[in-house]
């Protein structure tokens, strides 16, 4: 049987919950394809849970990137959400917007609408932001609760004391007016539990009769009439089904997900397209180009005098900490993953900042990812924010259902690797401060016998991790190798957007979920102005 819906949202995720609830706020009709199950796992609400997400395959797509030289000849773990939520049922919760010069390097890219002042509007419509923030900056009456960290172990306080004394101004708020500088971290949380945007903006919408979701549900491909996008083909339970779009279908599968689909479609490069038997439909190079993502390495120190969450994370005191959580809300389980941040620059010069220093009072185990160290320790995820390397995602055949090519190509640009030294040297600078004197007992990554740019360098490849920001596969822009325009449009097709991180021209200086958000609360309003014009 064929479903018919005014608008089809393809991917339930960061941006597809919110398209869903903004368009279905106008009376019109949608449908929600969501390839996951829904988000009633319970690690997924509670904030300290992400760790037993990361590669659940129930929840998560697990993906995972080709070997390259680059970083170290080494297959590197990529969670992605596949559940109502997407990545934000999955993710840390940290909400960073990203730094205003971002968006005004979009604008000037020719992303017409984009500028900071442009997009800051969107921002303050998404948010109830919980503290003490300038109104001007910050939003109080959206669905997506945003707010400090409930409960800050000693640790952190010490870190922000530390980047001070390095020469790091203290930010009150890095999503406000001081976007540069060391502050403390905000959450996207519903009290004590995680605030997805399945439990912010999609909760909202199914309150409505006008919405259908459909989970389980991958979609195989995009439906045609000419030019016209019509529809799309998906398979749930083992059946291939049809829902056609009375108006506009909208793709918002994600970095991977949404260049996967297009290219299984017939739409991207179309030699590559041809060499994996895919029949051409629209030849549109860019699609999968351009890939970005954050890679980090991490500087960790052994910890004494101070409690760190590794020890709360077991026996006793794990059991003290559900307690705290289950009836006050608050401790060791409400944590995400950084608890402060320094945004700084690596070079004189620069306009803006081109690093981003994560702290957590946690370190990590070398040999089983994910899984905390049984001593004490504290951890600098140290983050080139504008890299100059770039990738790809390309279909790897005709199949939709096997998984593409992830080749990101990290810190294959030298700038790269010039930035993250610098970052490294800064993070031990921080360490040296006398506000860390009596909590570091040791170096332990990348170890006091590697000092030299070299050395740095080859810890960095071998060792070094990313943070799950994959963006711009399907770039905005004007240009033959742009996918969208500046209303998400696919050049080319008629009634087709892609609405994730998709688009983004280049990577945000930091955590992607809060402007992803964003980009679906104003490619809302264009679709729905749209709709007015058409009629």
């Amino acid at each position: 049987m064929e479903l018919i819906a005014d608008y089809i949202v393809v991917g339930a995720g960061s941006a597809g919950c919110v398209l869903v609830d903004r368009l279905s706020e106008t009376g019109a009709s949608v449908l929600l394809l969501e390839s996951g199950p829904r988000d009633l796992h319970p690690m997924i609400h509670v904030p300290a849970g992400i760790l037993s997400l990361l590669h659940n395959p129930t929840v998560n797509w697990n993906y995972s990137s080709e070997p390259e030289e680059t970083s170290g000849h080494r297959r590197i773990h990529w969670p992605r959400g596949r559940v109502l939520g997407g990545s934000s049922s999955i993710n840390g919760m940290l909400y960073v917007r990203g730094n205003p010069a971002d968006y005004d390097g979009w604008s000037q890219m020719g992303c017409r609408g984009w500028s900071f002042d442009e997009v800051l509007p969107y921002f303050r419509k998404s948010e109830n932001y919980k503290n003490d923030g300038d109104p001007e900056h910050r939003g109080s009456d959206g669905p997506l609760e945003v707010e400090d960290y409930r409960s800050v172990l000693h640790l952190t306080h010490a870190f922000v004391e530390a980047a001070s004394q390095a020469g790091h101004k203290k930010s009150k708020d890095l999503n406000g007016a001081e976007p540069e500088g060391v502050g403390y971290s905000q959450m996207t949380r519903r009290g004590r539990v995680r605030g997805s945007t399945a439990r912010t903006f999609l909760s909202r919408a199914k309150r409505r009769t006008n919405i259908y979701i459909e989970t389980k549900a991958t979609a195989t491909r995009l439906n045609f009439d000419g030019r016209r996008c019509v529809g799309v083909t998906f398979r749930q339970y083992g059946t291939d089904r049809t829902a056609i779009a009375r108006r506009e279908v909208i793709v918002s599968g994600g970095a991977v997900n949404s260049p996967h689909l297009l290219q299984i479609s017939g739409i991207g490069p179309a030699d590559h397209l041809r060499e994996i038997g895919v029949e051409v439909f629209h030849d549109l190079p860019g699609v999968g180009a351009n890939l970005q993502d954050h890679y980090v390495a991490r500087v960790s120190h052994r910890v004494r005098n101070a409690v760190s969450i590794n020890e709360l994370s077991r026996g006793f005191r794990l059991l003290r900490e559900i307690g705290i959580w289950a009836f006050l809300g608050k401790g060791a389980l409400t944590f995400g993953v950084t608890s402060a941040m320094v945004f700084s620059r690596s070079r004189e010069g620069l306009s803006s900042p081109d690093l981003q220093l994560l702290f957590t009072p946690a370190s990590y185990s070398e040999t089983r990812f994910g899984e905390l160290e049984t001593e004490p320790g504290m951890t600098v995820a140290v983050c080139p924010v504008r890299p100059a390397s770039r990738g790809v995602i390309m279909a790897n055949s005709p199949d939709p259902m096997e998984p593409p090519v992830i080749r990101p190509n990290y810190l294959s640009d030298p700038d790269d690797v010039r930035v993250l030294i610098a970052g490294l040297r800064q993070t031990r600078e921080i360490f040296l401060q006398p506000a860390f004197e009596s909590f570091s007992a040791r170096e332990t990554l990348p170890g006091p016998d590697l000092q030299s740019d070299n050395e740095l360098e080859m810890f960095a490849r071998e060792k070094g991790g990313i943070i799950y920001h994959p963006v711009s596969t399907c770039r905005m822009g004007e240009d033959p190798m742009a996918v969208v325009d500046p209303r998400l449009k696919v050049h080319g097709i008629d009634r087709l957007r892609i609405v994730d991180a998709s688009i983004m021209p280049t990577v945000t200086t930091g955590n992607t979920n809060a402007p992803t958000i964003m980009i679906a609360e104003k490619a809302s309003d264009m679709i729905i102005e749209d709709a007015k014009t058409a009629i």
